[in-house]
């Protein structure tokens, strides 16, 4: 015939042909009257007050704590309910409740043993954390999982936990002050930061208003520039570079000019210094000519130069006499008077030339003469 059961519970079928049994959870078998057997397990969640009293902690300080666990036999895995069969098959839900509570609870209070009062009253949730990891991990082996655990309350009979308390009221109004002041003053910085920043923001404006003046008045000093230049600068420049250009005009004349003066200087030296060569080329051969004639007719020709000069020398002489405008003769008591005194004097001087030749020179004019 055939069984069913719900999702809270399973059933295992053994007996004939049923080696090893036939866990079904949630679900309907077929089992044959009289030589096989059924049987069932809740899978409801229990609900565990899991209570440990005065418990020493690590400090020696006696406390009570209750906690609150949710367990359940998992039928969905066979492995968690093969277990839980082998361990609870035939019991009573509150015979199975029992003895998960009796295992929550022992880990419970050996967790306790090696925590301080501050550490499970402060920090409920790393006492909660620690109880269901190590009761999770034994109760596993028994087919038993945590749903959860909830750290429900804590207490002792010594005050402790009230006096604890008062000091964390106390350090919590001293927490509270200071977070408030903290507040206060944060709530300042970021009034004072706020202003702050407004300034910036005023300093800023007033620096781009101002760069906004200065290019303004850059663009105002360009086009006066520019305007100047019109006006001003460009007719200038425009004299200026006339000037220069008829400044270098003359420049270029004078040069011109001073080289021409210059060319024709050297043309004039040159035909200078070639007539000066060539005076000097027919006087040398002038010269070349008498001497070569002094050489044919030696005293003769040099008696024939002298009687040259002798004109001239004579006109040398009497020079003096011919430019005077006035003459004094002072007689000394006899002799000529008058001009033929002077004439008398210039012949005289001239009787005497011979004789001056002849020393000066060698030659006598009269042995010449009367060669002739």
């Amino acid at each position: 015939m055939f069984f069913t059961c719900g999702p809270n519970e399973a059933m295992v079928v053994s007996g004939f042909c049923r080696s090893p049994p036939v866990m079904v959870a949630g679900g309907r078998v077929f089992v044959v009257p009289c030589i096989q057997q059924i049987r069932r397990i809740s899978l409801n969640t229990l609900t565990l007050n899991v209570k440990s009293e005065k418990v020493y902690t690590r400090h020696g300080v006696p406390i009570s704590v209750t906690g609150i666990a949710q367990v359940k036999i998992q039928g969905q895995n066979k492995e968690m309910l093969a277990a839980a069969c082998q361990m609870f098959l035939g019991k009573t839900e509150g015979e199975i409740a029992h003895i998960a509570l009796e295992t929550l609870e022992g880990h419970q209070r050996a967790i306790m043993a090696h925590m301080t009062v501050e550490e499970i009253y402060k920090d409920r949730q790393k006492f909660s954390e620690q109880v269901f990891k190590v009761a999770s991990s034994d109760l596993v082996n028994m087919g038993i999982s945590v749903v959860s655990y909830t750290l429900k309350d804590i207490h002792d009979d010594q005050d402790y936990l009230h006096s604890l308390g008062k000091a964390r009221t106390a350090q919590v109004q001293k927490d509270a002050r200071i977070g408030e002041a903290e507040a206060k003053r944060d709530a300042g910085i970021q009034v004072a930061k706020t202003k702050q920043h407004i300034e910036e923001q005023r300093v800023q404006v007033q620096v781009v208003e101002r760069a906004q003046q200065v290019a303004l008045q850059e663009q105002e000093i360009t086009r006066r520039e520019k305007e100047l230049e019109a006006r001003v600068k460009k007719p200038s420049e425009a004299d200026r570079y006339r000037l220069e250009r008829l400044a270098e005009a003359e420049k270029s004349q004078v040069i011109m000019q001073a080289e021409a003066e210059a060319e024709s200087i050297r043309i004039r030296g040159e035909a200078e210094a070639y007539a000066i060569g060539v005076r000097a080329r027919a006087e040398a051969e002038q010269m070349a000519k008498k001497a070569e004639a002094f050489q044919l007719y030696q005293e003769a020709a040099q008696l024939d130069m002298l009687l040259e000069k002798l004109p001239q020398v004579a006109e040398e002489i009497s020079g003096p006499l011919s430019s005077a405008k006035k003459i004094t003769l002072v007689s000394s008591g006899g002799g000529t008077l008058g001009a033929a005194k002077v004439t008398g004097e210039v012949l005289d001087i001239l009787s005497h030339l011979p004789n001056c030749v002849e020393k000066l020179t060698g030659v006598s004019i009269s042995q010449v003469r009367s060669l002739q």
